[in-house]
Parts: C-alpha cells; sequence; structure tokens
C-alpha cells in the first residue's frame, strides 16, 4: 500500500496495487473507489483529505522491528 498526500490541492491517494483502473465509483461527496474491470479495488482517492481524515496520523509511520522477518538472516560485519 502506498499513500500520496498533495498538500497543493488538498488530495490524499491510497493505492493498494499497480494496476491500471478501468474506472472509478463516487462512495460519497469526493471520495472515489478506483476499480479495474474486474471489480478489484486499485486505491481510494479522497479529495478536501484534511477535512475527512486526520494527516497527522495518516501519514505518520511507525516500524516494529519484533514483527520484521526475513528469509535469510543479515549478517554485520565487525
Amino acid at each position: 500500500m502506498i499513500i500520496h498526500y498533495d498538500d497543493d490541492v488538498d488530495a490524499l491517494y491510497i493505492q493498494f496495487c499497480e494496476k491500471t483502473p478501468d474506472g472509478a465509483v463516487e462512495v460519497a461527496e469526493g471520495i472515489q473507489m478506483d476499480l479495474t474491470s474486474n471489480n478489484e479495488l486499485v486505491g481510494i482517492e479522497v479529495l478536501d483529505a484534511s477535512k475527512h481524515i486526520d494527516l497527522k496520523s495518516m501519514l505518520s509511520y511507525t516500524f516494529d522491528p519484533s514483527i520484521a522477518k526475513t528469509r535469510h538472516p543479515i549478517e554485520i560485519a565487525s
């Protein structure tokens, strides 16, 4: 998932995959879902995002290393 925010126009886009949408459905005023022809959700666009979403929490990220797993352990040379 990738979150894009354009503060010039106050628009937020949540991208779920890299597929190209074939259309969009407006689910509420200023909120639309981008879909493929098979109704797969590609992304959600929110206009006037700062009025609908707490952007500070949406655009802040945390990383919990305890849940990160790798197939091959990384060795750090000393």
